[in-house]
């Protein structure tokens, strides 16, 4: 059977983490994109020593929070990363470590108190099925967070052309060998990342919106982050974007109740508990 996976996708990721293995990332803001993340979590709905799963984890960079505050962590990667994340979580017995694919059944089923994953699902092939997997982990009343990529349904036509422009240069970009791909996002991030930011940040502290500037989430992010999430967006061979409601078919097809969405950024986080 055809696993759930882009093969050149996850060698990607696995090379991205290896670079940017999140060592520099400044603790306060690890946290305070965590916070953002998981601000619609229902935190008091975990039990004492909850057991969960961080499906897609990467480097670790989320986990190393999210270990601190229950009983036992599930960490799941197909690539490469998932050794890096073993290096960075080294200091704890509460976690354990699978290099396998979403549908790669790493956990019985019903057998996981919450899960969550970031800014995955959207680089699998058929994501609908990769939601379902991860429901099937879960206890019955157990929520599922999760961040996909949003369809753009709510910005402005000037937007989504910038976007369709940078959907063509990432087509491009992610067939570039490893180095070459790394100088041309770090060279993204410093032109067009930073300026948009910096732009975003300054704007902000006038007064005003900035929700329809792009990139306008990173403006009190450090360069680093915007370097990782460069080479993150553009280097990236699969990428699929949904909208609100598309995410609300697909979690109640997967057996969610209770969809709740963050409408703030990053968009889409939604959240959802097992029937």
């Amino acid at each position: 059977m055809k696993k759930n996976l882009d093969k050149a996708t996850v060698e990607s990721f696995g090379d991205e983490w290896g670079r940017f293995n999140q060592a520099n990332l400044p603790d306060e803001e690890a946290q305070e994109i965590f916070n953002q993340y998981f601000s619609i979590f229902p935190w008091s709905s975990l039990p004492d020593n909850a057991q969960g799963f961080d499906l897609g984890c990467g480097s670790g960079r989320w986990a190393k929070i999210m270990i601190e505050k229950i009983g036992h962590l599930n960490c799941i990667d197909p690539s490469n990363a998932i050794h890096i994340a073993e290096k960075s979580l080294s200091g704890y017995t509460n976690a354990s470590f699978f290099k396998k694919s979403v549908d790669d059944y790493s956990l019985p089923a019903n057998s996981q108190d919450f899960g969550y994953s970031l800014g995955v699902l959207h680089h699998v092939p058929d994501t609908g099925a990769a939601i379902k997997e991860c429901a099937a982990m879960l206890k019955p009343g157990a929520p599922f967070l999760m961040y996909l990529y949003y369809a753009l349904e709510n910005q402005s036509f000037f937007y989504k052309f910038l976007w369709r422009c940078s959907d063509l240069c990432r087509q491009i970009i992610c067939k570039l060998p490893s180095g070459l791909k790394h100088l041309v996002t770090d060279f993204l991030a410093l032109t067009i990342y930073l300026p948009f930011a910096k732009i975003s940040w300054i704007l902000e502290k006038l007064g005003m919106s900035v929700s329809g500037i792009p990139l306008s989430f990173y403006r009190n992010c450090s360069f680093y982050t915007m370097r990782t999430d460069s080479r993150d967006r553009f280097g990236t061979p699969l990428e699929q974007r949904f909208t609100q409601v598309e995410i609300s078919t697909l979690m109640i097809d997967a057996g969610f109740k209770n969809i709740i969405f963050n409408n703030a950024e990053p968009r889409w986080c939604v959240v959802g508990t097992k029937s």
